[in-house]
């Protein structure tokens, strides 16, 4: 759905990019490694996510202690891009597609969140597909965030992404227009 305000003028922050270049960062593969051992590198020493993945959703002292390494580093670099984005006229809105907005405090720096609804089944079916995840995998992360209703409540819009790209298409144009109406002048 980021994609769909890209392409009605918005840059995207995408923090899930961001974290896994830095999983690239030698420095972060070192720090990893010291952590949990050689099982987290792939035969080429990169970062195999998957397996990190299983370490820190089985324990939250361990998730907490990723994040606490990670989201200093995102953080920078969303700031960075922000800079250079904030500069450029072209750029009508900056939207930052963050899983954990809520949880990382990110709502607070945002002129307007808007929510992306969808049934579990649907989420479940995706993310299998997208990522490979198991059933079961997406209820066992989505417990170490804010409840989804918490986070729909908080919105000040909700999109709802089941399946029908022209209606969520039509629905993000809206959102977008409001965003922009609200914030010019």
């Amino acid at each position: 759905m980021a994609r769909l305000f890209e392409s009605l003028g918005a840059a995207v922050i995408d923090s899930d990019r961001v974290a896994h270049a830095q999983l690239e960062d030698p420095c972060v593969v070192s720090e990893l490694r010291g952590w949990w051992g050689d099982r987290v590198c792939s035969v080429g020493g990169r970062i195999d996510r998957s397996v990190v993945a299983s370490i820190v959703f089985e324990d939250p002292a361990e998730l907490r202690r990723l994040e606490g390494l990670i989201y200093p580093r995102i953080e920078a670099e969303r700031k960075r891009v922000m800079a250079t984005l904030d500069s450029d006229d072209a750029v009508l809105a900056i939207v930052l597609d963050t899983p954990k907005l809520f949880e990382a405090g990110l709502d607070k720096i945002c002129d307007a969140v808007v929510f992306v609804d969808a049934d579990e089944a649907v989420r479940a079916a995706r993310l299998a597909e997208s990522r490979g995840w198991l059933p079961g995998e997406l209820t066992r992360r989505e417990k170490l965030m804010n409840a989804l209703d918490r986070k729909r409540a908080s919105a000040d819009h909700v999109v709802a992404n089941q399946s029908d790209a022209e209606n969520l298409r039509d629905q993000v144009e809206r959102v977008f227009e409001a965003v922009l109406r609200a914030f010019d002048g």
